[in-house]
């Protein structure tokens, strides 16, 4: 994965509108494996067994773990994940305290050595982008739903 058709910069704006979901409060990346297991089985409550949807929600576990990891690993703490819906997708949203660092993807490196999850992200996503709120970046993507 290139990154070409992501582009290298996540636009700035706002994301839109949604319903309250599911949010965490994180302070180390050593709890993002209960964090993903709680949000695993509320989607899976929210797919009722529908495997179209179980695929579906296996992306936003992903980018929700990314994005997060990014967060707690560049992003000067005070970070908070949340997951919500809106009329036909999720919207995933990690804010932290790293307010003048936008999401930056990774240029000019080696595949083997990572930093390509923004990509992924991008590439996944029906939107994505950042913006400032509250003296945090927000840092957000809409993955699709059943």
């Amino acid at each position: 994965m290139t990154g070409e058709s992501a582009g290298l910069a996540w636009p700035s704006s706002p994301p839109p509108p949604a319903e309250a979901g599911w949010s965490w409060d994180l302070t180390t990346v050593a709890e993002l494996p209960r964090v993903r297991a709680q949000l695993r089985r509320g989607l899976a409550a929210e797919s009722r067994g529908d495997q179209e949807a179980a695929d579906l929600d296996e992306a936003v576990v992903l980018a929700f773990d990314e994005m997060a990891s990014n967060a707690l690993r560049h992003g000067g703490g005070g970070v908070r994940a949340r997951v919500q819906r809106t009329p036909d997708a999720w919207l995933i949203e990690v804010r932290d305290s790293a307010a003048t660092r936008p999401p930056a993807p990774a240029v000019g490196r080696d595949p083997s050595q990572g930093g390509l999850g923004l990509y992924l992200i991008a590439e996944m996503a029906d939107a994505h982008g950042w913006h400032l709120t509250e003296g945090q970046k927000s840092v957000w993507a809409l993955l699709p739903r059943r």
